[in-house]
């Protein structure tokens, strides 16, 4: 085979360069088209002659040698300021001159061996005129071309990269280049600035630093001073507004869809559910995050090897809320990596650990890292510093104190222990941090002589690392709406199922409050228990939907936001809590309803309802308002921040139902009060439940002389109608409030 092509940090840009003589420039590239516009047919240049085979540079230094972590490379790329490794490459291929099929089955002409990627995955179009094409046969992951999704065929030419999970390929002298991602990258923070209320307040202050191969890297500062904004900044989930982060070599913002399946994220909160078992939640998780081709054994192989590789095999069949502090974190992280990200990003793993527990997940992260992944995390706790290979300090105002070996951190402060160190952060504002930094040999090791800056251009031409990235691109959609919905509507039945303390509430609050409406009900509906019936069924229905879902959306929030980081449908997120708990919901109204009023005589005229059976349309309206309620409970769930306030919150609504519902107060001609009843679900409730048995007629007064009330099929159809109307408004209210706790990126 002709020689190996060069690759740029996780692609390719030309043909390597011979070790001697140097070769001569080549021109930058054409200006690049985005992955949705089909590219005029222009002739591709014409590939130069292969170059004799070059060795590979030497291995990454030892990481205390010299300055290691970020250590510039070797230029081997043609391209005027590029950087990039003598890395060779996969596999190289004559250019056939057929069509190639590219994905994870056999069948395929090339095989990628990766669960991220699609049985058949994408191909390459060979067309009569010697140009090729790259087309995704609707992948669930997606097609790349120079980080840009593919939405149609679009050409491809030998300056581009096709991205398809962790492999690249390119066309380089005549043949199909691929080139794999292996974990083994580096991480390059060039000047991130981040501000807020319009550039008044600064979080992060031109933050620069290298981090190296298999490093890793920990942050620390006091509180406020920017780490949790660097950790948003540097995962792509909030951008910085000024500055630069490069994942090996290629411009993390502009490329983020195709590098977000590259990029894992640990949150301070757990992100599975507490009720599952550690390898049932990991299966529910593998569902979620690889294509719905792959086949069960394949996932559940990729589950038992990560449960091994993080050593939960004895606990792997224990309710994750059984295991200790430390435990549950090693499954946080075996979450993430299900998919092999070579960027693993954790926010306070070892918060409210103790000393030896924060000791041990400390040492699993020493040893991920030993694996060949670069972890990156943020931490308050200072114990366990040692087993890492470079210390961030931020100091307040998002500025960068320190950037160096962890053990050369206290001495260069001048003090002994690390409490005198965030004290004097405190007390000392004035001191410029900062600057005693930038001055030190410490920043002239391991950041000025340490940082490279590769050629990162923005899309449209040549640019400079210095350049403002953009807004990245937003990830593409999942393409198996109806799989991930069937997946979440199967793991959040097993939740429920699994919380017994759940359960028994679901079951015993129908019978207890239908209960007391038949106690009510004296025998029969007269005009003395007619108005209490009734009443008791809106509270009972408003209870029952409201308290089943107040809680479901807060609780979940940090799951939600990492799994919609990556890929995740926000509208089959919110339909799967309506379907699960709908029918939960439907189920309690009925029995509510039937145990309040079997075999009670509802002493409705003529003996039926407006259209059908009286005892059908209470049912009906009960049901309907129960449903309503649980729609108002997921809108409170949206809106609060802390689990801790829904419960004062669900007793105000079932006041605010009995209030307005008309069975107490009558609202009818009282400006305002009139008004807000109508956004109550308990007033159309009663409505429809009065229309059927003709409250006017039964129990006749001044608050049953309403319209809304009145035995026709008109009144009683508007009243469920309303029911239906303020439904499908809570709906896409929660789905709107679902946005604010989503990643920058994907709110769209």
């Amino acid at each position: 085979l002709p020689a190996p092509v060069t690759p740029d940090r996780s692609g390719c840009r030309g043909p390597r360069a011979p070790a001697a003589p140097p070769p001569e420039p080549v021109p930058p590239p054409p200006e690049r088209s985005e992955a949705a516009t089909v590219r005029p047919a222009a002739e591709p240049p014409a590939p130069a002659p292969p170059p004799p085979p070059a060795e590979p540079a030497p291995a990454h230094a030892a990481r205390d040698a010299g300055p290691a972590a970020g250590t510039p490379r070797p230029a081997g790329v043609s391209r005027p300021g590029a950087t990039g490794t003598f890395r060779r490459p996969t596999a190289i291929r004559p250019l056939p001159e057929h069509t190639v099929r590219i994905g994870r089955a056999p069948d395929n002409d090339v095989v990628v061996a990766d669960l991220v990627v699609s049985r058949h995955h994408a191909e390459l179009l060979a067309r009569p005129d010697g140009t090729y094409w790259i087309h995704d046969l609707g992948s669930h992951n997606g097609t790349f071309l120079n980080g840009r999704p593919v939405v149609e065929p679009v050409r491809v030419t030998a300056a581009d990269i096709v991205g398809i999970g962790r492999s690249a390929f390119c066309l380089a002298g005549g043949q199909l280049v691929e080139f794999t991602d292996t974990g083994e990258i580096s991480l390059d923070v060039q000047e991130l600035a981040v501000t807020v209320d319009h550039g008044r307040k600064t979080l992060l202050d031109e933050v620069s630093f290298p981090v190296g191969e298999k490093t890793l890297l920990a942050v620390v500062g006091p509180s406020g001073a920017g780490k949790s904004t660097l950790l948003g900044a540097l995962t792509g989930q909030r951008p910085a507004d000024r500055g630069t982060v490069l994942y090996d070599g290629r411009d993390l913002y502009r490329d983020y869809a195709e590098l977000r399946q590259r990029i894992g994220l640990v949150p301070q909160d757990d992100i599975l559910h507490l009720q599952l078992t550690v390898r049932r939640a990991l299966a529910y998780a593998a569902e979620l995050r690889f294509p719905g081709d792959t086949a069960p054994a394949e996932r559940h192989a990729r589950v038992e090897e990560v449960i091994g590789e993080l050593g939960l095999t004895e606990r792997a069949d224990q309710p994750i809320h059984s295991l200790s502090g430390g435990q549950r974190k090693r499954v946080s992280v075996a979450l993430e990596l299900l998919t092999k990200p070579s960027l693993l990003f954790l926010d306070e793993p070892t918060s409210g650990l103790d000393p030896g527990m924060d000791r041990s997940v400390m040492h699993m992260l020493r040893g991920l890292a030993d694996d060949g992944r670069t972890v990156v995390v943020v931490t308050h706790s200072v114990l366990s510093l040692d087993v890492c290979d470079r210390l961030l300090v931020l100091a307040p105002g998002g500025r960068v104190a320190y950037y160096g070996p962890p053990g050369d951190t206290l001495s260069f402060f001048g003090f002994d222990q690390w409490p005198e160190a965030f004290e004097a952060f405190e007390t000392e504002r004035e001191r410029d941090w900062a600057g005693q930094y930038r001055g030190s040999r410490f920043h002239r090791r391991y950041i000025e002589d340490a940082t490279v800056r590769p050629y990162a251009p923005v899309p449209g031409g040549a640019g400079a690392s210095e350049a403002p990235s953009g807004a990245p691109a937003p990830p593409p959609k999942a393409q198996s709406w109806g799989g991930q919905l069937r997946t979440l509507v199967r793991r959040y039945t097993a939740a429920l199922a699994a919380d017994r303390t759940f359960l028994a509430i679901m079951v015993a609050l129908p019978f207890v409050m239908g209960a007391m409406a038949r106690a009510l009900s004296e025998g029969s509906l007269n005009p003395e228990s007619t108005l209490n019936v009734l009443l008791i069924l809106c509270v009972g229905g408003v209870l029952t939907g409201a308290a089943n879902a107040v809680r479901e959306l807060v609780k979940e929030r940090s799951i939600y936001r990492r799994e919609r980081a990556v890929g995740l449908s926000r509208s089959a997120y919110l339909a799967s809590k309506v379907v699960v708990l709908g029918t939960v919901t439907v189920v309690q109204a009925v029995v509510l309803t039937l145990v309040a009023l079997v075999g009670v005589p509802l002493n409705v005229p003529d003996g039926k309802g407006v259209l059908m059976p009286a005892l059908v349309e209470i049912t009906l309206a009960v049901a309907l308002l129960a449903f309503t309620a649980m729609m108002l409970g997921l809108l409170v769930s949206a809106l609060v921040r802390k689990e801790e306030v829904t419960m004062p919150l669900l007793v105000l609504l079932a006041i605010v139902q009995v209030v307005f519902c008309g069975a107490l107060l009558n609202v009818r001609g009282t400006p305002v009060l009139e008004q807000l009843a109508w956004l109550v679900p308990s007033r159309w409730a009663f409505a429809a439940m009065g229309a059927t048995i003709d409250i006017g007629t039964v129990a006749p007064s001044e608050k049953t002389a309403d319209p809304l009330m009145d035995h026709t099929v008109t009144a009683w159809l508007f009243d469920m109608g309303m029911l239906v109307v303020l439904c499908l408004a809570l709906g896409i209210a929660v789905s709107r409030l679902l946005r604010r706790h989503e990643p920058v990126v994907m709110r769209r």
